[in-house]
């Protein structure tokens, strides 16, 4: 092996044991994650509702259903799932934390309720996103892991690469007839190969959901350094509480989303982010599918006016927009459908694999290296005993 390989087997090593333990908690919650959807589908039954065909309700309805039910709740955030699925109200009950609260989107009445930290599959989110620590500090043990990972997987991919042309068929696959160890060894090492471009693509996402600098980079290098300016700003838009004359009756949330479904009619998806606590925006997201987050349309009202105050209309986003609006949806692996769901769901359980059996292996040339100091010791004493008896 060259000194070169040898520094890099260092590096894979050490960094495996730095943080393997947090590479397989990370890997196996996102594992889990990839069906969330799917397999809260077929366990819960308020997940969907029957379409009448009738119209939605006002969010102002809905919003006055959950202030009966938690008169102290403010609703911050309202989701039209879509036709088949139930409306949503995140009820902001202060000290204690968020109720989600589930509506018939037809008839405004509440179907069920929840605590989120009730929630099987968001405890598993939070596991992957901060390890259940505070996300102050969960974040970044988190991302520093990820980093080292993707540093560890480029490396083991350098030292597994095979030099003769010859030998690169046989070791692309897994040598399943022979022993135990060689069947670890290959599962590590082919396994690793197979997953490693989209361990990469899953770490680099999720890196941009969790900093803002790598969303940044990836927005800039799909714009090829260009800045779109209403892309650029920073501040939000803010209402401006000396114009509270309203444009109609009717409540501006309701205005908002009428004008959003106008704009958007093939939007499968809405959300409205409605903070009366904030000085900003009623601010509307247009989907163009249920439970996906990219390709939206935005929108922001005056809350005090109803009054747009600015639009986000997908066709004229940015590549490097575009390309982070796409990053949930890539992470979890549903941007192409059931496809791409189990193409993600394989490479995170192999990821999950990859510190067992690194440690496998170390541990297995430990043993052996052990094993063969031991022979050699028992050896040359046996020699020298031979020799002093001679002597004598």
């Amino acid at each position: 092996m060259t000194p070169f390989k040898k520094v890099l087997l260092f590096c894979h090593r050490w960094l495996g044991f730095i943080s393997g333990l947090v590479v397989f908690i990370v890997s196996i919650t996102g594992c889990i994650f990839c069906f969330q959807d799917e397999i809260q589908d077929a366990i819960h039954n308020h997940r969907t509702v029957q379409n009448t065909g009738k119209p939605y309700v006002q969010p102002s309805q809905l919003i006055s259903e959950v202030k009966k039910a938690y008169p102290k709740a403010s609703p911050d955030f309202i989701y039209y799932f879509g036709t088949e699925r139930p409306a949503g109200v995140y009820a902001n009950l202060g000290k204690d934390g968020y109720e989600i609260v589930y509506l018939n989107p037809y008839t405004g009445k509440i179907t069920y309720h929840e605590k989120p930290q009730t929630n099987f599959f968001i405890i598993v989110e939070y596991i992957h996103l901060y390890l259940l620590l505070p996300p102050a500090i969960g974040k970044w043990i988190v991302g520093v892991s990820v980093i080292i990972f993707m540093v560890i997987m480029i490396t083991g991919l350098i030292l597994w690469w095979p030099k003769r042309k010859s030998d690169r068929k046989r070791s692309f696959t897994i040598k399943w007839g022979g022993r135990w160890r060689r069947i670890n060894y290959d599962l590590h090492n082919v396994l690793g190969f197979y997953a490693t471009s989209i361990a990469i693509i899953l770490s680099i996402t999720g890196l941009a959901i969790a900093f803002e600098p790598v969303s940044k980079a990836i927005y800039n290098t799909a714009n090829v350094g260009r800045n779109i300016k209403y892309e650029d700003e920073v501040t939000e838009p803010k209402s401006d509480s000396l114009k509270r004359a309203g444009i109609s009756n009717k409540p501006v949330v309701d205005i908002a989303f009428a004008y959003a479904r106008q704009q958007a009619p093939e939007a499968e998806m809405f959300l409205i982010h409605n903070d009366p606590a904030l000085s900003g925006a009623i601010g509307v997201g247009a989907y163009a599918k249920s439970l996906h987050y990219s390709n939206a349309n935005g929108f922001e009202f005056d809350k005090y006016n109803g009054k747009l105050l600015k639009s986000y209309i997908y066709d004229k986003k940015s590549p490097g927009l575009k390309l982070n609006e796409m990053n949930y949806d890539i992470h979890v692996g549903q941007i192409g459908g059931l496809t791409t769901k189990i193409i993600a769901f394989l490479a995170s359980l192999i990821c999950a694999s990859l510190p067992i059996t690194g440690f496998i292996i170390w541990l297995g040339k430990r043993k052996k290296s052990k094993s063969k100091g031991k022979k050699v010791r028992d050896a040359v004493h046996h020699k020298t005993h031979k020799r002093v008896v001679q002597q004598a």
